[in-house]
Order: C-alpha cells, then structure tokens, then sequence
C-alpha cells in the first residue's frame, strides 16, 4: 500500500460503548486469582482491555482469528499482528458495573523496513469516558510483520530488582485471558496453527497479560502508590508453559522500572510514574 494510501487512515475514529459488567469482572479476577472488585468500586489497573472489543462474527475474522483488516484499522493483507507496546495515562479510575465509552483515534501509520522484512506500524489512541469523565488515555502500537520466523534469539539480561513474582503461563491461563479480552488471535490457544503457521515453538504469552503482570506486581509492591503513567515495549516473546519473572525497582522519587523476562533475557521493559 502506497504512503498515500496510508495516510488516508490517520484521522479515523470508532466509538464503542459497554457496561463494565461484574459478571465478565468476576471471570477477570478468577483468571488471575484476584478478590474480585464490586459495583461501584474502582476497576483494577488494565483491566480495560478486557471491555470494548469489537463483536465480529466468525466470518469476519482471519485465518489468525484477528478481525479482518480493512475496517477501523487499515487493511494489511497476509501479515501477522502483534501488540509492540503502549503508553497509558491514569488520571481517575473506571468503576464496575458502570457503563463507558471508548472513542478510538488512528494516530499515525507507517511503513518501516526492519530485519525480518517491511514492516506495518498503526499507532491508536483510546479514550476511556465514563459519565463524560476521561478516567484513562492511552497509546497503542500494533505492528504487522511480514509472515516471516519470529524473532526469538535472547534477549538482554533481567536487571535485579527490589522485588519479584514468577509466573507459570499454563495453555489454560493463555486461553482464559484470551476468552475474556476476546481476543481469537491463535497464537495463544491453536499450537498446531501457533507453530506451524506462525513459526512458534508452542502458545505465546499475550504482551497486554504479561504487562497487566507486570504492572500488578509493582502495585503489589508499592501499595500506597497512585499510578500516573505507564508505558511498555515488547522485546521478544514468551512462549508458555516456560516460567517467568516480573521484576522492578524503583529508580527514582515517583519513577519506576519494571521487566518480564526468563533465562534468556528481558521479554518486556517497562517505566511507571507515580505519587
């Protein structure tokens, strides 16, 4: 697709509107063995991305389950997806059981030449509002690579951390996340398609999972903390059921780093602001 062509996706917007039911809230909290949050009571941290998903029929969706491209994100035929990273900002908190709206905006899209070939970058805004509030501003990256092998080589070194949890990604953990995000991308649940298809030794950990991990053990952390900013960058990926580790340290006053990773290094980096 030429530049032009491109550019014509910048601008775009899609409204959705839902209820942060607490039915689909007590199936997020069983998912990561959380208590899980009443009506009226703040939505925990990242919790947004299981609400808002678009409903396509199984017709609409592609051979990697994802909808069909073509649509609010720009067409990107014959390509795998993946979500690189994101940067969220906090400002008050969704509350449960409660009805809001996301109104999406296409930022910027681009094509890059990268080491496994060109390269598709879609930036997207999302603006959660409940009762005509912004409670969360965020950015999304999504690249499309060209069906080439993953990049799996080892990555940097975890850094030491103040503190540490490890995390055992079961197929079923990977296939509950899915069923509550909605998310039908096969790489997490479909191991014939995730390695034959895809180029994967086995069911790869979701990068939006491994951040909602990563952000939780800060807050576990540092429970007196009120996250302001969060931003992260995929690295490589992980592919379950091998064990990993969330860490991070506080680097200075309001300011922290957090990395996902095993053995082989730094899976996700990531950086928190806070008061």
């Amino acid at each position: 697709m030429s530049d032009n062509a491109l550019a014509d996706w910048i601008g775009r917007t899609e409204e959705i509107h839902d209820v942060l039911s607490l039915n689909l809230v007590t199936r997020i909290a069983a998912t990561f063995g959380e208590k899980v949050p009443q009506a009226g009571e703040p939505l925990p941290a990242l919790w947004q991305w299981c609400f808002f998903q678009p409903t396509v029929e199984e017709q609409g969706l592609g051979d990697d389950g994802h909808p069909a491209r073509g649509g609010f994100l720009p067409p990107a035929h014959n390509r795998n997806r993946m979500w690189a990273g994101g940067r969220v900002e906090f400002f008050t908190p969704l509350r449960v059981d409660a009805r809001a709206t996301r109104f999406s905006t296409i930022l910027d899209v681009r094509e890059k030449l990268g080491k496994t070939g060109s390269l598709l970058f879609v930036t997207v805004q999302h603006d959660y509002l409940q009762d005509g509030q912004l409670a969360i501003r965020e950015e999304q990256d999504i690249v499309y690579r060209e069906p080439t092998p993953p990049k799996l080589a080892e990555g940097e070194p975890l850094p030491a951390g103040i503190w540490q949890e490890s995390i055992t990604p079961s197929p079923t953990l990977l296939f509950r996340y899915s069923a509550v995000t909605f998310n039908g991308h096969r790489i997490h649940y479909d191991w014939p398609y995730a390695t034959a298809t895809e180029g994967y030794p086995g069911l790869v950990v979701h990068g939006p999972l491994m951040a909602t991990l990563s952000l939780r053990a800060f807050c576990r952390a540092n429970p007196q903390a009120q996250v302001r900013r969060f931003a992260y960058r995929g690295v490589r990926p992980l592919i379950a059921p091998q064990p990993f580790v969330l860490r991070g340290r506080v680097v200075a006053a309001g300011k922290a780093e957090l990395w996902v990773g095993n053995a082989e290094g730094i899976a996700q980096q990531g950086e928190v602001s806070f008061d």
